[in-house]
């Protein structure tokens, strides 16, 4: 792959099958595979503080990894990695709850929120200490969440209460639960943070949230099973993976028109489409599909996919690094 074609920065995929995370260099095409001592179903990246962070149930036994240390007894684990020596394996492993899903870090990366699917909260995790610090109460099976673009609130998709909870990111309390649909599963932010987007599973919709009155606007019928999505830099689309279920895989990522709140393009990616990320110039969306092991690349201006690589077994979630 020419540096002219994806650019800079990198992308991590969360390879689940194998309790491995895989880097892929945009620049050069190259995949790096990182061992780690859990199946992690999620990732998230801090360029700022040079920081990756995996959430997943444990695999390996903590002694079995050079360099970590182990927090704690349960079977969900968060391992926290340095951006600039992934060889080196995970800097820390700690406790988080017993059925983690997702992982994001605040500004500075001195914490980071954990969704607890089982426990029905998300955990805060101090990095310094490694430990949980507080636990705050969500819907029923909180699973996917990002934060808001100004930081003040932890949107957090609530998928067997067909709920979203609203958390204060000062307070760590949660402030507002919103009705959204069947299934909600993750959610997304345009730059202004005005809105946010909510993949609805068991709808084959994806809802609309204005932020100023926390009520639903709109909804948007997508494809089968929508997963993960992720609105572009610029504001005016918003990618769904539409990944089908295990007996029916699906295969296409829905492209949402934010203007319109129409579905303006269907495109083919690998079976079982799942995670969404995009650049942070927004040219390329990077797809993981979780049954053909793989991660597609689109280019948005054409949507078409100009890559497709091979990572890790089941890949799920997925995050891009900046300038690495």
């Amino acid at each position: 792959m020419a540096d002219t074609t994806l650019g800079r920065g990198a992308v991590f995929s969360a390879d689940e099958g194998d309790g491995s995370l895989s880097r892929i260099d945009l620049a050069t095409g190259s995949v790096e595979a990182i061992a780690l001592p859990l199946m992690p179903h999620n990732v998230d990246v801090s360029t700022a503080a040079g920081l990756v962070f995996a959430v997943g149930m444990g695999g390996m036994e903590a002694g079995e990894m050079p360099g970590m240390e182990m927090g704690g007894h349960g079977e969900g684990r968060l391992a926290v990695l340095k951006l600039d020596d992934l060889k080196a394996g995970p800097i820390a492993v700690v406790e988080a709850g017993h059925h983690p899903a997702h992982v994001v870090p605040d500004a500075d990366a001195s914490r980071v929120f954990v969704t607890d699917s089982e426990s029905d909260a998300v955990l805060v995790i101090d990095l310094a200490s490694g430990k949980t610090v507080k636990e705050i109460t969500t819907g029923a099976y909180p699973h996917g969440q990002r934060i808001s673009p100004d930081g003040s609130e932890l949107y957090v998709a609530n998928v067997e209460d067909d709920s979203v909870s609203v958390i204060d990111t000062k307070s760590l309390s949660e402030v507002a639960r919103i009705p959204v649909g069947d299934a909600p599963v993750q959610v997304g932010f345009p730059p202004d943070g005005t809105r946010a987007y909510v993949s609805l599973r068991d709808e084959d919709k994806v809802a609309v949230i204005d932020r100023a009155t926390r009520s639903v606007v709109a909804t948007v019928s997508v494809g089968r099973d929508p997963i993960q999505l992720f609105v572009t830099p610029d504001g005016k689309f918003v990618y769904v993976a539409d990944q089908g279920d295990d007996g029916n895989p699906d295969n296409r990522v829905s492209v949402i028109d934010v203007a319109s709140n129409q579905v303006t393009a269907t495109i083919t990616v690998g079976m079982g489409a799942h995670g969404v990320t995009i650049g942070s110039d927004g040219r390329l969306v990077f797809v993981t599909n979780t049954k053909d092991s793989t991660v597609s690349v689109i280019d948005v201006a054409s949507q078409t996919v100009i890559e497709t690589i091979p990572v890790g077994k089941e890949p799920g979630g997925i995050a891009f690094a900046d300038g690495n």
